[in-house]
C-alpha cells in the first residue's frame, strides 16, 4: 500500500487516560494542528462530549472533508463493532458503550477502531521497521525478504500486535496479540507485565536500591543512572534492565516461535534499548536441555540485533551459496541460516499508531469498494 501517494483524509484520535488528542492524515501525513482535550474517563456523558468537541474541531479545520475515522482505543472491546468494554483507565465505559456506530451517526463516517499495539505494528509493517530491513536486503544482493512483523509496546503496559503476510491479526474476540498475559518465568504466579513496564522498573529499583516510594526516581531519571548520566545506585539500575531484558527475551522468544517473522520495539521504554536489547537477544538464542544433557537452541531461528551494525551486516549477509539441482545443469541460491531481527521503531510509536490507524481506514475503505481517486 502506497499510503504516501493517497489524497484521501482520515479523522484520528490518540486516546489515553487523561487526554484525547484529535488530528487528521491525508497521503501519510499529519495535515491539522492537534486538538487536546481532557478525557473526563470518570464521567460518561462528558466523555462522549469531548469526543464529538474534539473531531467536530478538526473538521473545522479541513479545506475539503473526510473520508472515515480511524483510531486507537484500549481495550478490551468489540474493535470490528466498534463497542468499547470494560476499561481499567477510563471507568466511564464500563458495561460497554457502541462508541463506533455512535460516532458515525453523529458524523456519517465509517469509524475503525484497533487497539494501539496493533495500530502500532501496522504502521512500522507498511512505513516502518518492515521495508526497511526488506529494502536493505535487496540492496545488499539478498534473496532473503520478510512478510511478518510482531510489535511490541513497552511502557505503562505491555502491549503487542502481529501482522502476517501484510495482514494484522485482530482475532475471532478482537483480542489477537495480548502478550501482556504471558507467564512471568520470574514469579509464575502473575503476568509478565510485572517484570515488562514502568512500573516494574521504578518497583524493582526501588527494592534493589532500597528506596521508599517517597524517594524513588522516574523510569528516565532511572534510565540515565544506569547510563552513567544521574547520580544514583547505578548497579542496581543496570541490574532492573539486565532482568527486565531476559524476561522481555522470554516473552519474544515465545511469540516468534509461533508466528516466525521480524520484531520491531516501541513505547517509551524503548529508549533505553542500549541497556537491555542484548540480555533479551541472548535470551532468545539460549538453549534447552533434554533428559540426558543434550541441548538444543530455544529457537528454530537465530535472532540479531538490527540496533548493532556488526549484528545487522551478518543479518543482512545470511548463509547464502549456490548448490546444483541433482541430474541436471541448473544452479540455485539457497540461504539455509533461518534468522530473525529485533529493531527499534523507525517512525516513533505515535506516528506509527497513526500510520497504521490511516492504513487500516483505507483497508476497510477498499474493501467496502471506496478506492482512491
Amino acid at each position: 500500500m502506497n499510503i504516501y501517494s493517497d489524497k484521501r483524509v482520515v479523522l484520528t484520535l490518540d486516546a489515553g487516560g487523561s487526554n484525547f488528542v484529535f488530528s487528521a492524515i491525508q497521503g501519510g501525513v499529519e495535515i491539522v494542528e492537534q486538538v487536546c482535550l481532557p478525557s473526563n474517563a470518570h464521567n460518561l456523558e462528558l466523555c462522549l462530549k469531548t469526543i464529538f468537541e474534539g473531531f467536530h474541531s478538526i473538521q473545522d479545520k479541513l479545506n475539503g472533508s473526510a473520508v472515515a475515522i480511524s483510531f486507537a482505543f484500549p481495550g478490551p472491546a468489540d474493535y470490528p463493532n466498534g463497542i468499547i468494554g470494560d476499561l481499567p483507565n477510563l471507568p466511564a465505559f464500563r458495561g460497554g458503550v457502541a462508541l463506533g456506530p455512535m460516532l458515525e451517526e453523529e458524523f456519517s463516517l465509517p469509524v475503525y477502531i484497533n487497539n494501539d499495539g496493533s495500530l502500532f505494528v501496522y504502521g512500522e509493517a507498511i512505513a516502518g521497521l518492515l521495508p526497511e530491513v526488506n529494502k536493505l536486503l535487496e540492496k545488499n544482493g539478498s534473496g532473503k525478504r520478510f512478510s511478518n512483523l510482531i510489535g511490541f509496546t513497552l511502557g505503562t503496559g505491555f502491549g503487542a500486535g502481529i501482522v502476517m503476510n501484510g495482514k494484522l491479526l485482530i482475532g475471532d474476540n478482537s483480542l489477537g496479540g495480548e502478550a501482556w498475559l504471558l507467564r512471568d518465568m520470574s514469579d509464575t504466579t502473575t503476568n509478565i507485565e510485572e517484570s515488562i513496564s514502568i512500573r516494574a522498573i521504578k518497583n524493582a529499583y526501588a527494592l534493589k536500591a532500597g528506596l521508599s516510594e517517597g524517594e524513588l526516581p522516574g523510569p528516565k531519571e532511572i534510565e540515565q543512572i544506569a547510563m552513567g548520566d544521574l547520580e544514583g545506585d547505578r548497579e542496581a539500575a543496570l541490574e532492573v534492565y539486565r532482568n527486565m531484558g531476559k524476561a522481555l527475551g522470554e516473552a519474544m522468544a515465545t511469540v516468534l516461535s509461533l508466528v516466525d517473522g521480524l520484531i520491531v520495539l516501541g513505547g517509551g521504554i524503548s529508549a533505553a534499548h542500549p541497556l537491555f536489547l542484548e540480555e533479551a537477544r541472548r535470551q532468545m538464542n539460549s538453549y534447552f536441555t533434554k533428559p540426558g544433557g543434550i541441548s538444543f537452541s530455544r529457537l528454530a531461528v537465530q535472532v540479531f540485533n538490527l540496533e548493532d551494525q556488526r549484528q545487522l551486516k551478518q543479518f543482512l549477509l545470511g548463509d547464502s551459496r549456490t548448490i546444483e539441482v541433482p541430474g541436471t545443469e541448473r544452479r540455485m541460491i539457497y540461504d539455509p541460516l533461518a534468522r530473525s531481527g529485533i529493531g527499534i521503531s523507525r517512525l516513533g510509536t505515535s506516528a506509527s499508531v497513526a500510520i497504521g490507524a490511516y492504513a487500516y481506514a483505507l483497508d476497510h475503505l477498499e474493501m467496502e469498494g471506496q478506492f482512491s481517486e
